[in-house]
């Protein structure tokens, strides 16, 4: 019984959660006016604005806590193990999520020194933001770039490690390569791409 009311609450949390994020970005993505369009830049800010909160708000205050309390745990295989899925793969989950809405719009993590091949960078341009946002993650590293015939918007933002099941995670698991990770550090970037023309 108390199992079924804490996944209650925490499937509540999460469609809340991915219903204000999706909200969000529709109202981003409509299409006014052109005198009302909203600069790529700004609508990539607006975007990493809603990740990176729902991103803080589901590491500090549902995953954090509920392990403290002994309630659940965040697992890599959550799945399998029925736990909650870890921060970066709830941030993982909810992008294909938006991905899969056809709005064009994506986003994802990637790291200079990630634990799993496939979340490093596929681009020179990736590296190259990947680079900068460690150098001075008060900015994002902004571009127009091409993906096979497309051209689109890209936004690289500093991703930091915002609780303390992020550096456990990463500073034990096998295949990490860094195991220094201290709070707030930047472990890589949330990467958005947006279309240019809809």
């Amino acid at each position: 019984m108390k199992n079924s009311i804490l996944w209650a609450i925490v499937i509540s949390i999460f469609a809340a959660l991915a219903g204000i994020g999706y909200w969000s970005l529709s109202l981003v993505m409509t299409k006014p006016d052109e005198s009302a369009r909203i600069p790529l830049e700004i609508a990539a800010d607006y975007i990493h604005a809603v990740i990176e909160a729902n991103r803080t708000v589901y590491a500090t205050e549902i995953v954090d806590k509920f392990q403290e309390k002994g309630l659940i745990e965040a697992a890599e295989h959550w799945r399998q193990e029925n736990a909650l899925p870890l921060p970066a793969q709830f941030l993982i989950e909810t992008g294909k999520h938006v991905a899969a809405t056809g709005s064009g719009i994506k986003y994802r993590l990637a790291s200079l020194t990630p634990i799993y091949v496939w979340n490093a960078p596929v681009t020179d341009f990736e590296r190259k933001g990947l680079e900068a946002v460690i150098k001075d993650p008060s900015k994002p590293f902004t571009g127009i770039v091409r993906i096979g015939r497309e051209r689109v918007f890209q936004a690289i933002y500093a991703d930091r490690a915002v609780a303390k099941n992020c550096i456990a995670c990463h500073n034990t698991h096998p295949n990490s390569p860094r195991r220094d990770y201290k709070l707030h550090d930047v472990m890589g970037g949330i990467i958005i791409t947006l279309p240019i023309s809809r």
